[in-house]
């Protein structure tokens, strides 16, 4: 047997905590048998659930805890709420090495604020940045940084380039990595000085593991000419907030018109196949899981309303992320 990925869960975080996160374990344990789930949380509520799942005993255990953040708690005040919250010890537990990989679907200002508490920076590295997946024409993108650092140097925003890299070719080693600054416009002379200057910097550095291609606008972000995007953690928040609204709108208008008139509704029926293939795209489950970047263990933040499923795909980027040795691809790079 393969040596087993071993993924530190919060098992409290999240809605429907920790029926949801059960069963998106059961739903991964399904169709991956080289992972170890160390579940981090109250035993007497989830051992009756997931001893009704068909998880061998050999690829689990409960390390029990009655405290837990709640979703309504300040950063600051979930990090004095305790060293025995599930979230904690499980960020723990990958601080002591007894876990490869920590995995949270809870308060996501608690995740970063305990995550720096407990886990050192990679060296040369100043921030730690918040990375995403967004679907593209021509497949998957990396972006970051989605909200960690409101300001960002053009250092930051290299090592961001270095590491949304380092994670591409992690998660999509038979690709290569091409990196964009997102930026008001294309030509060089745009921006602030931060920017053009990260940018100047970038065209001469020499990195086998991307290719550099320049600046990028909103309205290219999805056409996949480029696979890693990377801005400030203001800019970034607000491009994924404004497309994930415009991924709702467009779906809410779609179901609308399907359902508005006959003509809609036979529409729809002879156009299943092709609508269903366009709902697969837009469906947010499948891109679950922001990657904290920067720190010296992977941590990833589940989003606490998605399903089962979400966060099962959430365990699958675990997966990628200790077996093509994410953190050593970091650190070669940023040296």
């Amino acid at each position: 047997m393969n040596k087993l990925i071993k993924v530190a869960v919060d098992a409290m975080g999240g809605d429907n905590a920790p029926q949801k996160i059960i069963d998106g374990i059961d739903l991964h344990h399904k169709k991956n048998k080289n992972t170890f789930y160390r579940l981090f949380g109250n035993k007497n509520i989830i051992e009756p659930a997931i001893n009704k799942k068909t998880i061998d005993n050999n690829f689990f255990e409960i390390i029990h805890t009655e405290d837990k953040i709640k979703g309504e708690d300040t950063a600051f005040a979930a990090a004095k709420r305790g060293k025995n919250t599930s979230m904690w010890l499980a960020i723990e537990s990958v601080k002591n090495k007894t876990s490869d990989i920590i995995i949270s679907a809870g308060n996501t200002g608690a995740l970063l604020i305990i995550a720096k508490l407990n886990l050192k920076m990679i060296e040369n590295i100043d921030k730690p940045a918040l990375s995403g997946l967004w679907p593209s024409k021509k497949g998957m993108s990396v972006v970051l940084d989605l909200g960690a650092n409101i300001e960002c140097s053009d250092k930051n925003l290299i090592d961001f380039s270095i590491m949304g890299s380092s994670l591409f070719n992690s998660l999509f080693p038979e690709e290569k990595a091409k990196v964009a600054l997102l930026n008001i416009g294309s030509e060089e002379v745009k921006g602030n000085e931060v920017i053009k200057e990260t940018y100047k910097k970038l065209n001469q550095i020499s990195n086998e593991d991307f290719e550099f291609k320049g600046f990028i606008e909103g309205n290219s972000l999805m056409n996949g000419e480029v696979n890693v995007i990377v801005a400030d953690g203001f800019t970034g928040n607000v491009a994924l907030k404004t497309a994930e609204g415009t991924a709702n709108f467009i779906t809410s208008e779609l179901k609308s018109a399907m359902k508005g008139s006959i003509f809609g509704k036979l529409g729809s029926i002879i156009s299943m196949s092709s609508l269903n293939k366009f709902k697969k795209k837009l469906d947010p489950r499948l891109y679950n899981g922001a990657i904290l970047l920067g720190l010296d263990s992977p941590v990833i933040k589940s989003h606490g309303g998605t399903d089962y499923i979400g966060f099962a795909n959430s365990l699958s980027v675990c997966e990628k992320i200790v077996k093509n040795n994410l953190i050593d691809k970091i650190r070669n790079s940023i040296t």
